[in-house]
């Protein structure tokens, strides 16, 4: 018999982490209509670069990642908290998460991508800023 805890997670729980999209979520949305508008073209979610990027410009060489702070622990961000129940589960998933990041990010760096984060908090700010400072015009 395995030592294995196994532990009871509850409906609401479950039912709220079941409702969290990996794409097409809404900052993900909102910059993209910016980018657009901006004049910028781009593709989605290439799946042969490495960690599926959200956005690659590929006439400028450049993906952009739109990280979500708690997932991918954006640091010294309020968005960025750790659940109060089951604290080891979560630490092990948000280091994968982690070290899972910075693996891909290096494979486009090694294949000669310019790599973009944009934080989710970053998009409740001056976006357009935010863009004109990270891209080519």
């Amino acid at each position: 018999m395995s030592s294995e805890v196994i532990h009871k997670v509850s409906e609401q729980r479950s039912r709220n982490m079941s409702a969290i999209k990996s794409k097409n979520t809404k900052p993900e949305i909102t910059l993209r209509k910016l980018l657009h508008s901006m004049g910028y073209r781009f593709r989605l979610h290439r799946k042969d670069l490495p960690g599926s990027p959200d956005i690659v410009l590929p006439k400028y060489k450049t993906v952009i990642f739109v990280h979500g702070c708690f997932w991918h622990r954006h640091e010294n961000c309020k968005y960025a908290t750790t659940p109060k129940t089951r604290k080891e589960f979560w630490e092990k998933k948000f280091r994968e998460n982690i070290n899972r990041d910075n693996l891909n990010q290096a494979n486009l760096s090694l294949k000669g991508w310019k790599i973009i984060i944009i934080w989710e908090c970053q998009l409740k700010g001056d976006i357009k800023k935010l863009i004109r400072e990270s891209l080519p015009n």
